[in-house]
């Protein structure tokens, strides 16, 4: 992205500032028809993409000002949403496929798909670029691909018509999620890191984790688990929190490429945690038309089991590497910190007007209007006009991306509706797995994981529901567990090499291999790419069942996290020999499946192994010390 100067950058300011306020507006007083306040939202921020986002981020003179040529991309990009605007009573009283496309129709429809896949490449990158492309162009070509591939005969027309004049393209659900939803909880975003919120967060971590052995990687599980979910990006996650905790692990003893990978894990882990799951659940509340309550209850208990296990492995890494504990100067006193805490009063206000049945878009106001409530109490982040302005403008500068992966994610959409290429997926999968539920299940893990490389979460999540759900749905599991297990593995391509972006941002600051700190993110992560696969057939971890099977459900959610931490570190209290190793992985998987003399058993197993283990007394593991160079080598 663009740092803009002089008068460009005031521009843009006032500009997103002023498009924030609309959204404030809608979110209070209600939003337009659906198409209508779509269109409203792509034209107010596509201009933005061609502004804040360089042609070429290798060419150093673009980067603090937008060429002139940008400035006539932005009004070009303009045109197809005003003529959408002011025409709209047309446009929503036309009959589809049958009422014929103007000419002037069908140019502003060619001119919005050219300016949105180039917004795209600048904004997400190739991967969203080409994958859209793909899917637009089948619409028109598909008729001629070989074999089951061969689609139904579409013209130009209607393939404009699907994507520029319909709810079911460009304007599809996904864009009225980033115009609605996303809009305003990005502006809380803005409202979070501008007050002190973010800061006491960290700070409250600091109190309660500083004076743990590896207190440093405790804190970044911490304050990232609290700002994950609000932040929206696991990216944006590690540069906040990773530039205060990674240097801290490192200075404690803890290796770069592990602080890395702790911060890329936790980080990424703000995507799942409720009660935003980096807005991933208001499009997932869209997607199955259920209360918004239902997402983030289902979503609870295996978020809580995520961050359990990465707090697990950093505890027994920092006894393994017999680390320090912080220094008491940099610990807050938790009495100071305590009489700050009600800076989480908009936290608490979010999630009582949630779960009281309160939309989505006026909860999110009501916690603006309380963020900045508490500011005034708050010395150092009082927030006076200039500073809510910052706050709208941070909010609206994050969701020009957002709102253009999602405008693009619905070419997608269109493609799979209008040529039914969904289907033939299906059936591709099915074919592949023998009709095999399981063998279908791992087939998606891997697809999920690849339409999200190098994805931001929102359109990784979107195309892999687009494609993979109705699979799911077919061999029989549930939708919310469907939806939240492509959700998983569509933010776990954040840590999981070739393309772990959030890996790969924690190393730019710790100063380890790139790819040594994605696996070592994969393995901290591990308990996300194992526990989607059981709560597909046991929806009891996602709090759907008997209160017997719940909490069987949470003892052994529990149970396999403090199995999965040892087999992973290769440490308890002292070095684990190679066979209590694998041994504490099999309990793990054992303890997670849903028979339940198979859960008891590997339960109490695992239990009296690690009552084993925990009982000796504290010893690090010099060779491990030795060849991470945390001590002079012999």
């Amino acid at each position: 992205m663009r740092t803009l100067t002089g008068i460009q950058r005031n521009i843009t300011y006032y500009y997103l500032v002023v498009v924030g306020m609309f959204h404030l507006y809608v979110s209070f007083f209600g939003s337009f028809e659906a198409y209508l306040q779509r269109t409203i939202h792509l034209t107010l921020l596509l201009p933005m993409a061609f502004l804040l986002y360089p042609i070429n981020k290798k060419n150093p003179a673009i980067q603090d000002r937008a060429p002139f040529y940008d400035f006539i991309l932005a009004g070009i990009s303009l045109l197809p949403g005003i003529y959408g605007i002011y025409y709209y009573e047309e446009i929503a009283t036309r009959i589809r496929q049958v009422d014929p496309l103007t000419q002037t129709q069908i140019v502003f429809g060619v001119i919005l798909l050219l300016s949105l896949l180039e917004a795209t490449r600048r904004t997400v990158g190739w991967p969203l670029t080409l994958l859209a492309l793909f899917f637009t162009s089948y619409m028109y070509l598909g008729q001629h691909f070989p074999g089951p591939m061969r689609s139904t005969p579409f013209g130009f027309e209607e393939v404009v018509e699907q994507i520029y004049l319909s709810d079911e393209g460009i304007f599809s659900m996904p864009l009225g999620v980033s115009a609605t939803f996303i809009a305003i909880f990005l502006i809380f975003s803005g409202f979070v890191e501008k007050s002190g919120l973010g800061n006491y967060f960290k700070a409250l971590a600091e109190a309660f984790a500083g004076r743990a052995v590896g207190g440093p990687a405790k804190i970044a599980v911490i304050a990232s688990c609290l700002f994950g979910s609000i932040s929206g990006s696991a990216v944006a996650n590690v540069y906040s929190t990773g530039a205060f905790t990674i240097p801290l692990m490192k200075r404690i003893g803890y290796p770069p490429f592990f602080a890395g990978a702790v911060e890329a894990v936790a980080s990424s882990g703000g995507q799942i945690m409720p009660p935003l799951m980096g807005a991933g659940a208001f499009i997932m509340a869209a997607f199955l038309a259920v209360p918004y309550s239902d997402i983030i209850t289902a979503a609870l208990l295996p978020a809580l089991l995520y961050y359990f296990a990465v707090f697990m492995m950093v505890h027994f890494m920092a006894i393994k590497a017999g680390m320090k504990i912080m220094d008491d100067e940099d610990i807050p006193d938790k009495g100071v910190v305590l009489k700050k805490s009600y800076m989480a009063i908009p936290i608490v206000v979010l999630a009582v007007f949630l779960f009281a049945g309160n939309s989505a878009m006026m909860a999110g106001f009501l916690s603006i209007v309380t963020a900045w409530a508490v500011s005034m109490f708050n010395p150092g982040g009082r927030m006076f006009v200039r500073e809510v302005m910052d706050a709208i403008y941070i909010g609206m500068k994050n969701l020009v991306m957002i709102c253009i992966a999602c405008a693009t994610a619905g070419l997608v959409i269109g493609s799979v509706a209008m040529t039914g290429i969904g289907f033939k997926f299906v059936g591709a999968i099915t074919l592949l797995s023998g009709s095999q539920p399981l063998v279908a299940v791992f087939l998606i893990i891997v697809v999920s994981v690849i339409l999200g490389m190098g994805l931001p979460t929102t359109s990784a999540y979107i195309l892999a529901a687009a494609l993979c759900v109705p699979i799911l749905t077919k061999f029989g599991f549930t939708g919310i567990s469907a939806h939240l297990f492509v959700f998983y593995y569509a933010i776990l391509s954040n840590i999981t090499p070739p393309v772990a972006l959030a890996a790969y941002a924690a190393s730019s600051i710790s100063g380890a291999p790139p790819n040594k700190t994605g696996f070592t993110a994969m393995g901290l992560g591990i308990i996300a790419f194992i526990i989607p696969v059981f709560f597909l057939y046991n929806t009891a971890y996602l709090l759907d069942g008997t209160p017997l099977q719940i909490g069987l459900a949470v003892v052994s959610g529990i149970a396999a996290v403090l199995f999965v931490a040892p087999a992973m570190i290769g440490h308890v209290k002292q070095h684990l020999v190679w066979w209590k190793r694998v041994a504490f992985f099999g309990l793990m998987i054992l303890s997670l499946m849903p028979s339940l003399e198979v859960t008891i058993t590997a339960v109490v197993a695992g239990m009296v192994l690690f009552v084993i283990e925990f009982r000796k007394p504290p010893k690090s593991n010099r060779a491990f010390r030795e060849e991470e160079g945390l001590l002079p080598q012999g």
